[in-house]
């Protein structure tokens, strides 16, 4: 159905599921990623014979070609962008801009990742670095794991704004709080500022429960034209705006290690879609460890910057705070099957829609949150994407 010259389709978020998450010994990556979609498809009322791009990444050689032969689709619209965590964010941006210009009907993405088992099978192991060629070379010699770049980034927000580690400490015990309401999560059980404070280091200043758990599950949306959504199942969410950035490679081109790319994702997806973050009635955001979620806060525009620590005290970031943040859990405590940020798309679809159970977000007066944001981070804050979404 394509678009005239003179006009731009709406592109809806019509279909949303999770694969079976947490504990997942007994399947493949590729089972995951058609168990996922089938469940969105059948979520979304549509028939598969609609599905005419597909973007996948992180697994096959020809990815997505692999991954779409194993689920039977022949798309003539792909994607395999691959940007570690904002990968999905930034590919729902693609696809929605291709909806939008009339190249594709409907688009369906795809995540699925046994990261966990194939630790405990022996099949991977950890490694210290994505690898020795190219700029990364002059790093590696150093011993710099990922999540020490993490480490360093949040030592320097703590020297210049007076980031306590009871703030970033705070993280891990509201995305703890949130899981407690999502029968989903891989872990449930409330934990105290003083118990991620006490457990084992990692690296200096994250403890074990600053950092995001290792889990297996995969998930999927789907979006589509807007001629799409008189057959389908659920009411449409609808992709208002989108941003994109990336900033760096290596730590010695990050200009500010206090700044990360959402600020400017989160900028252009603000304006794209019309709204102010004070619009926004809750917000998905990658947390693989405690201090991405305190400054793409800032970065986003919730608090100034500097504020991130208070802004995250008392419960702020809590289900019936004043901006419920990862409200099922996060990757801190729900799952984190590697590139995560096709959750947070999932998560914020379900709470909109109204269907998030025991965690789901209610206003003043009981109605529905009306926007969400998605904000995904890849690398050590070298990309970022961020979605604005709204109901109705």
């Amino acid at each position: 159905m394509p678009a005239t010259p003179s006009s731009r389709r709406k592109v809806a978020v019509v279909g949303i599921s999770l694969a079976d998450c947490g504990r997942v010994d007994t399947a493949t990556p590729y089972a995951l990623h058609a168990q996922a979609a089938r469940r969105a498809l059948a979520d979304s009322g549509l028939e598969r014979s609609v599905v005419d791009g597909f973007a996948s990444a992180g697994l096959g050689t020809l990815a997505p070609v692999e991954v779409a032969e194993y689920l039977g689709l022949k798309p003539t619209w792909v994607d395999s962008t691959s940007v570690g965590g904002s990968t999905w964010e930034v590919m729902a941006a693609h696809a929605a801009d291709a909806i939008a210009a009339g190249r594709v009907g409907a688009v369906l993405l795809v995540y699925g990742s046994t990261a966990r088992a194939d630790i405990k099978a022996g099949r991977r192991t950890s490694n210290l670095s994505f690898g020795a060629r190219g700029p990364l070379q002059f790093e590696v010699p150093y011993g710099h794991s990922l999540i020490a770049k993490y480490a360093m980034a949040a030592r320097r927000h703590m020297h210049e704004y007076g980031t306590t580690l009871e703030q970033l400490a705070e993280v891990a015990v509201q995305a703890r709080a949130n899981a407690a309401a999502n029968p989903d999560a891989m872990f449930r059980t409330p934990v105290t500022v003083d118990e991620v404070l006490s457990g084992p280091m990692i690296a200096d200043p994250f403890t074990k429960l600053h950092c995001c758990i290792r889990s297996d599950g995969g998930c999927a949306v789907l979006l589509a034209a807007e001629e799409y959504v008189a057959d389908t199942a659920k009411a449409p969410v609808w992709i208002l705006g989108t941003g994109e950035h990336v900033s760096h490679s290596t730590m010695s081109e990050w200009d500010d290690f206090t700044v990360s790319p959402a600020a400017v994702s989160g900028r252009l997806a603000f304006e794209r879609a019309g709204v102010r973050p004070a619009d926004v009635d809750l917000a998905e955001i990658y947390d693989a460890f405690t201090y991405m979620t305190l400054v793409t806060l800032e970065d986003l525009g919730f608090c100034a910057k500097g504020e991130g620590g208070s802004f995250v005290e008392k419960g702020r970031t809590g289900l019936t705070g004043e901006l419920p943040v990862n409200t099922d859990g996060g990757g801190l405590s729900a799952c984190h099957p590697g590139m995560r940020g096709l959750f947070l798309l999932v998560e914020a679809v379900r709470q909109l829609r109204g269907e998030a159970g025991a965690r789901q977000v209610v206003k003043a007066g009981g109605r529905l949150p009306e926007l969400a944001v998605a904000s995904g981070t890849g690398g050590w804050f070298c990309s970022s994407g961020t979605v604005v979404l709204g109901r109705g």
